[in-house]
């Protein structure tokens, strides 16, 4: 029972397709909205959301057992989105971002950070 295996891949043409592996070769969804490539995504701990990140420094939330359903974008990086991380429990995102920052997103209030940590200088 539960839910098919997933997987997501992202890519340079700005979307996302969600795949169900054991169950053919071809992608079940495409996802659009990113306005530049996709660098990278990452799945929450319990698999019910996926973030990605993208060059057009934004991180959206997608429902990751809807087929990628999208939720919101979180905005505030004035650089490219390089890395995504969930914490252990699925509450909490963290970005990092070409503008040396890396910000840390509560992801069920809101689509603002709840933190930006500085320090990190670029190259």
């Amino acid at each position: 029972g539960g839910n098919p295996e997933r997987l997501v891949s992202g890519s340079d043409d700005f979307t996302l397709f969600v795949w169900h592996p054991r169950e053919g070769k071809h992608p079940i969804t495409r996802l659009t909205g990113h306005q530049q490539a996709v660098n990278h995504i990452a799945f929450s701990p319990d698999g019910r959301y996926f973030a990605s990140g993208s060059f057009d420094k934004k991180v959206k939330i997608w429902d990751g057992r809807n087929n990628g359903a999208f939720l919101k974008t979180l905005t505030g990086h004035v650089g490219a989105v390089y890395q995504v991380a969930w914490s252990s429990d699925g509450r909490f995102l963290v970005s990092a971002s070409k503008d040396s920052t890396a910000k840390l997103w509560d992801v069920t209030s809101g689509k603002r950070a709840r933190e930006t940590l500085p320090g990190h200088a670029d190259e």
